[in-house]
């Protein structure tokens, strides 16, 4: 059960990472932002743990909540993770 649990949620991460919704860092994005590259953050906690980050990021303006990827089970109990793809400025 333990298996299939954490292999629906790695397909879900790819989905949310690899899908149809997240935009793809190709040829044309790159030349429109020259300077830019993709960054990853990933929380991993508790439920409460997670979503209270995750409000606390959009009250200090630096992503919205419906930016990351919903909250998906890991292989501990009671823990969950999201993860949130930024662009960010590089100098």
């Amino acid at each position: 059960m333990m298996a299939q649990l954490l292999k629906s949620a790695q397909s879900k991460l790819e989905q949310y990472l690899h899908g149809e919704d997240t935009p793809t860092f190709n040829q044309s994005t790159k030349n429109q932002f020259p300077q830019r590259e993709p960054i990853k953050h990933l929380l991993i906690g508790s439920p409460k743990a997670v979503t209270s980050t995750i409000h606390y990021l959009q009250v200090l303006g630096y992503a919205h909540v419906g930016d990351w990827s919903p909250l998906l089970p890991t292989a501990n109990p009671d823990e969950v993770m999201s993860i949130l793809t930024r662009q960010i400025l590089m100098q």
